[in-house]
């Protein structure tokens, strides 16, 4: 369901509105796809901003993790030939 709302915009946004939206699309569903590209967008730099919080906040662990794995290794001359 929409909802109708207001806003003032300078001539110069609405030309470039105009412009780059054409007469094939409204106004209104140009403004609506350009927020919902920009709310998709926010929400997934939030997500990135999150995630990295947590993995600086467990780096030195997880660094001892990787490391300890690469002990158990076994080394790259160790393999038989075929």
């Amino acid at each position: 369901m929409k909802e109708k709302t207001s806003i003032t915009l300078s001539r110069e946004v609405l030309s470039g509105i105009d412009r780059i939206a054409g007469s094939k699309r409204s106004r209104s569903a140009f403004i609506e796809a350009v927020l919902a590209h920009y709310l998709r967008e926010r929400t997934r730099a939030e997500r990135g901003a999150r995630d990295l919080a947590i993995i600086n906040r467990n780096a030195e662990r997880l660094n001892r993790d990787a490391l300890d794995g690469l002990d158990h290794q076994a080394p790259l001359g160790d393999f038989p030939e075929e």
